[in-house]
C-alpha cells in the first residue's frame, strides 16, 4: 500500500508553527496575517487540511477545537492559516480560544490525500476496506456529510465498524446508514505532524505504529 506523505519534517515543522502564529496574530488583532511560505510546493499544492487543538490535563488531551477543509480549495499553508483561525474561534462545540488559552494548547495539522469513494459489492464489506491507523473517512448522503480523521479511531481505540458507525453518527445520520445503498462512503489518508507540548518540538504521528502496538490493525494490512 502506497503511503500519504507529501511533506517532509521540516515543513510539518513549518506548519505548525504557522498555525500557532496566525492563532495568536488573529487573537491579538483581529486580523488575519499575510501567508508567506519558504517551501513553494505549501504554496502551490492543494490538499484538505485540518488544524486540531488539544489541552494537556492531568487525564490526557482534551479536543479544544478542530476545522478544516476537506478539499482543499486554495494552497496548502493558506488554508493551515485559516483553518487554524477557525479552529480556535469557531468551534461550535467550545467557546472562542483566548490568548491566554493559546499557551495551553497543542497543534496538530493534518494534511488529507484525495477522497477515494470505496466501492463494495455489498454495505457490508465496507469494514474489509477501512483500515484503522491508515484510513479516515468522510461520509455523504444528500445534504448530510461528515468527516473523521484517520487519528480520531486510533486516539479511541475503535474497530473499523465502529469507525463507519461513528461517522456516520458525525454526518448526522443514524449510526447504521453505512449500511444504506445510498451512502456513499470515502477513505482518505493523512500526514499528520503535532506538537509535543505547547510550543514545543514538532513531530510526524506514526499512526500505523499506533494502530499496530493497540491491536487495531495487522502489520500486513500495510502491505496491501
Amino acid at each position: 500500500m502506497k503511503l500519504f506523505k507529501p511533506y517532509n519534517i521540516e515543513e510539518g515543522k513549518f506548519l505548525v508553527s504557522l498555525a500557532r502564529r496566525t492563532i495568536r496574530e488573529y487573537l491579538k488583532t483581529g486580523h488575519t496575517p499575510k501567508v508567506e511560505s519558504p517551501y513553494e510546493r505549501l504554496i502551490k499544492d492543494k490538499y484538505g487540511v485540518f488544524v486540531t487543538l488539544e489541552v494537556i490535563s492531568s487525564r490526557g488531551k482534551m479536543l479544544r477545537g478542530c476545522i478544516g477543509f476537506p478539499f482543499g480549495h486554495s494552497n496548502v499553508a493558506n488554508d493551515v492559516a485559516l483553518a487554524a483561525i477557525e479552529s480556535a474561534t469557531s468551534d461550535p462545540r467550545f467557546p472562542p480560544l483566548s490568548l491566554d488559552e493559546l499557551s495551553e494548547v497543542v497543534i496538530e495539522v493534518s494534511i488529507l490525500s484525495p477522497m477515494e469513494l470505496i466501492k463494495v459489492k455489498k454495505p457490508k464489506d465496507y469494514v474489509n476496506e477501512v483500515k484503522i491507523g491508515i484510513h479516515g473517512l468522510y461520509v455523504s448522503w444528500g445534504i448530510y456529510s461528515g468527516l473523521l480523521l484517520p487519528q480520531v479511531p486510533v486516539d479511541y481505540g475503535w474497530d473499523s465498524m465502529t469507525f463507519l458507525s461513528e461517522a456516520c453518527i458525525k454526518a448526522g445520520l443514524p449510526p447504521d446508514a453505512w449500511l444504506e445503498s445510498g451512502v456513499k462512503i470515502y477513505r482518505f489518508q493523512a500526514q499528520v505532524f503535532q506538537e509535543l507540548e505547547p510550543e514545543g518540538r514538532v513531530v510526524e504521528r506514526n499512526l500505523i505504529e499506533e494502530a499496530v502496538k493497540k491491536g487495531l490493525l495487522d502489520k500486513k494490512d500495510i502491505e496491501k
